[in-house]
């Protein structure tokens, strides 16, 4: 078990969703002795400059964990969560094959680390709302997408044909700010080994694109199950750090996800966790 007092605040980098350093989703995750200031945490987020930073510390017998982007907090993210369980498994504070819930904004979210390098999470999933397909996003596809819909969690979706060139979407492109929606992704068929690939644009949340997601494998992986007739599928993303995932649909508004990590680099943060003001939001029980 990892001793902070004495060096400082242990933090390390993870290249989630990847079996191979720089691939992935990048996130970094940090140890605290006791809830940080919304404030604090959001400043490192941007400093470490990461897709995802979470900060976990322990109370009342359970791990609450928070994530920051480098502009704003999510309520949730997959590819941190995982992060965050390989993390606590290096520094000893979790065993191998021994689940525990992570107590977030988004309720209890389940995480076993499988091996050193491979996790599982439970993500929150829910049914997809057809909606209507406006004019900007034929125009920004050049061609008319299959479906659209939206969801709670704030992600549109978007179905293209097999043959679309899905990787040569541009997310530069200002058009992906359109719409009530945080961010987008837009999914098609994929060749074996993978059941369907998908790309994540969210600059409404202060991220261009996410390389690898796992909320967004989470809300589309039980629509492709259903579609497929089959009960998991392996899904990729194709971005510039390509990554998988395993997914399978555990109950009615849950997924499985199963994914690698690699520890890129670990220290400290050179103060004490006493120096930080502590933050007056709670967690909620669920």
């Amino acid at each position: 078990m990892i001793s902070s007092h004495h060096k400082g605040i242990p933090i390390c980098a993870i290249d989630a969703f990847s079996a191979t350093p720089m691939g992935g989703n990048g996130a970094t995750v940090v140890l605290l002795d006791h809830p940080a200031s919304s404030i604090w945490m959001q400043a490192l987020a941007a400093e470490l400059a990461q897709s995802e930073t979470s900060f976990l510390w322990h109370n009342g017998g359970q791990w609450c964990l928070r994530w920051f982007t480098p502009t704003c907090e999510v309520s949730l993210c997959g590819h941190a969560t995982l992060a965050a369980g390989l993390a606590l498994h290096k520094w000893g504070e979790l065993a191998i094959a021994k689940p525990i819930d992570f107590q977030t904004r988004s309720g209890k979210l389940r995480v076993e680390v499988l091996t050193p390098e491979l996790a599982s999470i439970d993500l929150p999933s829910e049914e997809m709302k057809e909606r209507q397909t406006e004019n900007w996003i034929a125009n920004l596809l050049g061609a008319d997408p299959l479906a659209t819909w939206s969801s709670q969690l704030g992600y549109g979706v978007i179905l293209v044909n097999a043959e679309f060139p899905i990787a040569n979407l541009d997310c530069n492109d200002l058009a992906w700010q359109n719409g009530p929606e945080k961010a987008w992704l837009v999914m098609q068929t994929a060749t074996q080994p993978y059941q369907y690939q998908l790309r994540f644009f969210a600059p409404n949340m202060g991220i261009k694109e996410d390389p690898v997601t796992g909320s967004a494998h989470a809300l589309v992986a039980p629509w492709w199950c259903k579609k497929l007739g089959i009960n998991q599928v392996q899904g990729w993303q194709p971005s510039q750090r390509p990554g998988g995932m395993f997914c399978e649909p555990i109950a009615a508004a849950k997924v499985r996800i199963k994914g690698n990590g690699v520890i890129l680099w670990q220290g400290y943060l050179p103060w004490q966790s006493s120096a930080i003001e502590p933050d007056s939001w709670i967690f909620t029980s669920s």
